[in-house]
């Protein structure tokens, strides 16, 4: 291992021992700072030093074709330094290595670890590859920063998305980078999205009224989805979402009880529905199949519905409702539990909401029942005269 005085002259004209594979020359005023030279011509700076549990480490710094020799040794003095204070440049280059792309983190470790406990683990998977891997799946965790998320966010509203949706992909990716910090990923210390702004989301409601309703199911029943007419009627006496009424079976419901046991909700719990006498009408009449369990199958497949948009479209086209939604069911059950003078928690219980606050923006008041509420308030004040007991002058 030959000490010498390492420079550009000695490094371009330095050859290999005939009949060895390489040679290490060794700089005489950095410790450790070598040129490897081969016997194919090849030359390669590194550091050699060792690390704390005393094991040799040879730190490759660049070939002498792509580095200069005075770029070499600054690089060789930074990485001295590192070693004399307890570093190791080795394990720094291969924890940076160890970074995984978000596409990679993502595939690997978060879509498995969902799951395992998430039902709706498939919209987080539609969201990554529509949205999230397509702009950024290829850089490394490390490498994603606040600018990148920031201008993704606001791409999407650029690009026509609703808030609602662009705060929904911004959500994720600060869970996601949450879930990397906490598992320790190598070089994963920042989460890029956590202060980015979430828009302010406009929530839209959208209540039928008893002429709309009636509208709605005179065209129901005259639908070519002969389950429909029973489909819309229950979501809205029962409240629930759509997917769940569709996926119910038999063996939840205790009628006798007038109780639907829901086994998996939104929340991850099981909850249970009342049922009203009108909603128990409607279960009786229901078609049933000889091996079906499902409540409302369809007659074709005998299995819950995958989708039923057309029939649903035609029906509120039909009725002059274009614009409601099926979700919008399950607002407007909310809206006359409210105005038949309901309290908020007892809508909250049926809707199966954990929180308050998610339930109050589906406590819409009718005009007729904000009317009656003034108009009680003013009968109470006494200078006042009642409406009724004025006179013609």
């Amino acid at each position: 291992m030959p000490v010498v005085k390492l420079s550009a002259e000695f490094v371009r004209n330095a050859v290999c021992t005939e009949g060895k594979k390489k040679d290490n020359y060794y700089d005489s005023t950095i410790t450790g700072f070598i040129v490897e030279v081969r016997s194919t011509g090849g030359k390669t700076y590194a550091l050699r030093y060792k690390d704390q549990h005393g094991r040799q480490i040879q730190h490759k710094i660049g070939d002498a074709k792509s580095i200069t020799f005075d770029k070499a040794r600054n690089a060789a003095k930074v990485l001295r330094s590192q070693v004399v204070l307890g570093d190791s440049p080795a394990e720094q280059r291969k924890s940076k290595k160890d970074v995984p792309t978000l596409a990679e983190f993502c595939s690997e470790r978060y879509i498995p670890f969902i799951k395992g406990y998430k039902r709706s683990w498939k919209n987080d998977d539609s969201l990554l590859r529509n949205h999230l891997l397509p702009p950024l799946g290829t850089y490394r965790m490390n490498e994603i920063t606040q600018i990148m998320v920031a201008d993704l966010h606001h791409g999407m509203r650029a690009n026509g998305f609703a808030s609602g949706m662009a705060n929904r992909v911004l959500v994720l990716l600060k869970y996601i980078f949450n879930l990397a910090i906490k598992w320790e990923v190598p070089d994963v210390k920042v989460n890029p999205a956590v202060d980015v702004k979430l828009y302010e989301a406009t929530a839209r409601e959208r209540y039928l009224s008893i002429e709309e309703t009636q509208r709605l199911l005179e065209q129901l029943e005259k639908s070519k989805n002969t389950q429909l007419k029973y489909i819309a009627p229950l979501l809205l006496l029962l409240g629930c979402r759509k997917r769940e009424l569709l996926d119910s079976r038999w063996e939840e419901f205790d009628l006798e009880r007038r109780s639907w046991r829901i086994p998996m909700s939104k929340s991850g719990k099981a909850r249970h529905v009342p049922l009203s006498l009108s909603a128990l009408e409607i279960l009786r009449q229901l078609p049933r199949w000889e091996g079906c369990p499902y409540v409302i199958p369809n007659p074709d497949t005998r299995l819950p519905f995958v989708q039923m948009h057309r029939a649903w479209d035609n029906a509120r086209k039909a009725a002059g409702l274009p614009d409601v939604r099926m979700h919008d069911l399950r607002h407007s059950m909310a809206s006359n539990m409210v105005n038949s003078g309901r309290s908020i928690y007892e809508v909250a219980k049926v809707l199966g909401h954990s929180q308050l606050k998610t339930t109050q923006r589906y406590a819409h008041l009718s005009q007729e029942t904000l009317l009656a509420a003034v108009d009680a308030a003013a009968s109470n004040v006494p200078w006042l005269p009642a409406a009724a007991e004025k006179t013609p002058a």
